[in-house]
């Protein structure tokens, strides 16, 4: 008897210490998220599929398995180029003039991306799943020889199911792509292939499906909120689950503050969702200068055992459009201060590295903007990753105007990934619709925000109009926020005719401008940088602000564009490449319309900024050169070689343009408010270059293998002041834990090379993208070298 009671307690206390050591496993034991970026096989064309003949040859073609070609499992790659994720094979070409202006002169075409990959034993009974961010344009994606997925959009993420044809242990899995680049969905840049980053997650039977939480704080009063959470969670395995949901909300210092469970039955090969709310009060809000961020846990147990969590990120702030007012966010007025911005920086293409996004949202808030339209396709989920860190509203915005059944689920995909990012403002459904000032459009959008609205009721639906608002029946009258595409002169009239209405410009300004050009000279294709260059349907950066702010009716505006973007070289056309848009060139460099804004937007730093340059020929002193003023101090003086020339009040729209008569020396502008200096900013006349000189964006780079920092390149005379007139090639060396991925210069009518190791500076600039090596820790150096200058060399530091 004793020895029966003794073995029994030996049983109950291994299986206790079975059951604790299962409840102690970390979350990653039960889910895994792993890059599938690297290891790729890439061949640029076509690879034709044999010719099916014979009716055993047809017979196998017809069966799950038995792909031909390069799409079967056996198909020998290893001649292919072999490649990491993200790639845009497109920006990696030369420019041809036949090739399509919309997408830069680049050609696109067909390419084939193929991998090989093991999942161990222990992966065997969970959900395997492949994901990808998005792929330019269209493609087709065999596993194991069997094709699973066709894409039809080159900005929505897809995820495949593999879990039923997956294989394990010793056998290899293979995945082929083939990618059709020649489809357009846009007339801009759109790049080709693979660009955003790949995963393959590996998840318990049970589990919360990709983008399966909903966890969208609403305000009820005062300081009391509530966390209305939804968790859809799916069984793939072979019996019904009794599950236990757990969610909690999590503050910075890693403390619970509420959580919550309730339980629910999930059917096998069913997808079921559990529901419950949680209750806050006094939390700090989310804002764009103070964009604070809580963490949201959703567990899910079975048998109180843990077999699945999944972070997200959630932030407390609250929205209101009003139709006589404006745009409130936390109950504050405020002024949308947007930019409109394609997905495509210089060097990379559009396969653009995260850090890169952190990079130009930084630029954007640093000129004053508080919100971007991504224009006119959903962004990366990296990009609103940023923009929920960093403090930046986004307009998010649909690529596809279709109500049919596969359009609808790229709508309901967009929603259901973005609606937990505080930064998401606006849902935007379409663009430019030739529909838009008809009945059609009016009926297709009403079902599109309907679409909308049943998966989030806290954001108001949009669409970017540019004509058709004043139709009897049209689409402004099927959204929550009319959009104005330009039309200025429209909106009082449509606000007199529709004062319950809420209304914002959409997208405005188009002006155009080069960055460093101070003559427009059609010949050459230059466009000079005072602000007054603009096509018919735009108007000048001063004149497009100033419609906006003197009408507290109009929510806000998204001028276009931010950033400068391949295609679309409004208003010449070839050999201009790239668009002249931009409030900063394609590297992120900034034209005279940064400093405009900065003067206009930046309420509490003092802004002066002065141009041009003062580097002029000999032929031209005592020659008159204008000169523009951008501040917003109420007064500037204005001193040439330490003589006054002039005291002037300053126009807060216009800023202050004078001619003045060119000496070498020193220009130099005085800002003054309410009697006291607050600004002084100057240009001075160099001497020659003698110098190349690097300024990386930050002193260090992460081991991840991703992380990636623009570096500036310019040149310096003696006495160390930049040279903003040299133009001169470089030739960069990297030694280290580190390649470079991009070269750029911000010039519009350049045919140089994006890819290998030399540049030209433009106006006194280049840049130079590095990106660090996986696993390595050292240092990464960098070498720039001109003919006849002594060549700079920094040394970046790489941490883990």
């Amino acid at each position: 008897m004793k020895i029966k009671i003794s073995i029994l307690l030996l049983i109950l206390c291994f299986a206790y210490q079975s059951i604790k050591a299962q409840q102690d496993k970390s979350p990653a034991s039960n889910r895994e998220c792993l890059s599938f970026d690297n290891g790729w096989r890439f061949y640029k064309g076509d690879v034709p599929f044999p010719v099916i003949k014979g009716h055993d040859m047809t017979y196998g073609s017809c069966k799950a398995g038995k792909a031909f070609g390069a799409a079967a499992p056996e198909f020998k790659d290893s001649s292919w180029r072999l490649l990491n994720l993200p790639h845009d094979w497109a920006v990696e070409g030369g420019f041809d003039k036949n090739e399509n202006v919309s997408q830069g002169y680049r050609e696109r075409g067909i390419g084939w991306y193929r991998k090989n990959f093991r999942l161990s034993a222990a992966d065997k009974g969970k959900h395997i799943e492949l994901q990808f961010g998005a792929v330019a344009t269209h493609c087709t994606v065999w596993v194991n020889g069997t094709l699973v997925h066709r894409n039809w959009c080159g900005y929505t993420s897809f995820y495949i199911d593999i879990t039923a044809i997956a294989r394990y242990d010793n056998e290899e899995n293979n995945i082929a792509i083939r990618v059709d680049a020649n489809p357009q969905e846009g007339w801009w840049y759109e790049g080709a292939g693979i660009y955003r980053h790949t995963w393959l997650v590996k998840r318990s039977s049970l589990h919360i499906i990709t983008d399966g939480i909903y966890a969208n704080p609403v305000k009820e009063n005062d300081n009391n909120w509530t966390i209305p959470v939804e968790a859809s969670i799916e069984n793939s395995g072979k019996k019904a689950a009794e599950v236990k949901l757990e969610v909690s909300l999590i503050d910075n210092n890693d403390k619970v503050l509420v959580q919550k469970n309730t339980s629910l039955l999930v059917n096998t090969l069913e997808t079921n969702v559990a529901r419950l709310s949680l209750q806050v009060s006094n939390p700090s809000l989310w804002s764009v200068d103070q964009p604070r961020l809580y963490r949201i846990k959703t567990q899910i147990k079975e048998n109180d055992l843990l077999v699945d969590e999944v972070i997200s990120n959630c932030a407390f702030r609250t929205i209101q459009f009003t139709p006589d007012s404006g745009f409130y966010l936390n109950d504050k007025r405020m002024k949308i201060k947007g930019v409109c911005n394609h997905i495509d920086h210089a060097g990379v293409g559009v396969a653009v590295p995260n850090s890169i996004w952190d990079f130009r949202i930084k630029k954007l808030k640093e000129m004053g903007v508080n919100a971007c339209r991504s224009s006119h396709n959903p962004p990366s989920a990296e990009f609103l990753d940023a923009c929920d860190r960093l403090g930046m509203l986004v307009m998010d915005e649909n690529r596809n105007f279709n109500v049919s059944p596969e359009y609808i689920r790229q709508l309901e995909w967009l929603v259901r990934r973005d609606r937990n990012h505080p930064s998401v403002i606006l849902w935007s459904v379409f663009n430019e619709e030739p529909m838009q000032g008809s009945e059609s459009g009016y009926e297709m959008v009403r079902r599109m925000s309907a679409v909308v609205k049943k998966l989030d009721t806290t954001r108001p639906v949009t669409a970017a109009q540019s004509y058709g608002q004043f139709n009897p029946l049209n689409v402004s009258d099927a959204v929550d926020v009319v959009g104005f595409n330009y039309q200025q002169e429209s909106y009082d009239k449509y606000h007199k005719a529709h004062p319950e209405k809420c209304l914002t410009s959409s997208e405005d300004v188009s002006g155009l401008m080069q960055r460093g050009q101070y003559v427009t000279d059609k010949s050459s294709h230059l466009l000079d940088e005072y602000d007054t260059q603009c096509p018919s349907w735009g108007s000048t950066h001063r004149t497009g602000w100033k419609n906006i702010a003197e009408r507290p009716f109009i929510a806000g505006c998204f001028i276009w564009t931010g950033f400068d973007y391949r295609g679309e070289p409004t208003p010449y056309g070839w050999p201009t490449v790239s668009s002249n848009f931009g409030i900063l060139d394609m590297c992120g460099f900034p034209k005279s319309s940064f400093y405009l804004h900065q003067a206009q937007w930046l309420e509490n730093k003092p802004v002066l900024h002065l141009i041009p340059h003062w580097n002029w020929p000999k032929d031209s002193i005592g020659k008159n050169i204008k000169v523009m003023i951008l501040t917003n101090a109420e007064k500037v003086k204005l001193f040439l070689n330490g003589k006054l020339l002039f005291e002037k009040a300053v126009d807060k729209y216009e800023m202050l343009t004078e001619n003045v008569a060119f000496q070498p020396g020193k220009l130099e502008a005085v800002g003054y408010s309410a009697g006291k200096e607050v600004s002084r900013f100057k240009v001075e006349t160099t001497g020659e270059p003698e110098s190349l000189q690097l300024i990386p964006d930050r002193n260090y780079i992460l081991n991840d293998g991703n992380d990636a920092i623009p570096v500036t390149v310019q040149c310096v005379d003696a006495k160390g002041r930049t040279v903003p007139t040299a133009n001169i090639p470089v030739e960069f060396e990297i030694s280290g834990a580190g390649n470079i991925i991009g070269l750029g210069n911000g010039d519009p009518n350049s045919h140089e090379a994006e890819k290998g190791n030399k540049r030209s500076l433009f106006n006194g600039l280049a840049q130079v993208i590095v990106q660090s090596k996986a696993g390595e820790t050292a240092t990464l150096t960098i070498t720039a070298r001109a003919k006849g200058l002594k060549p700079a060399i920094i040394n970046i530091l790489i941490k883990q």
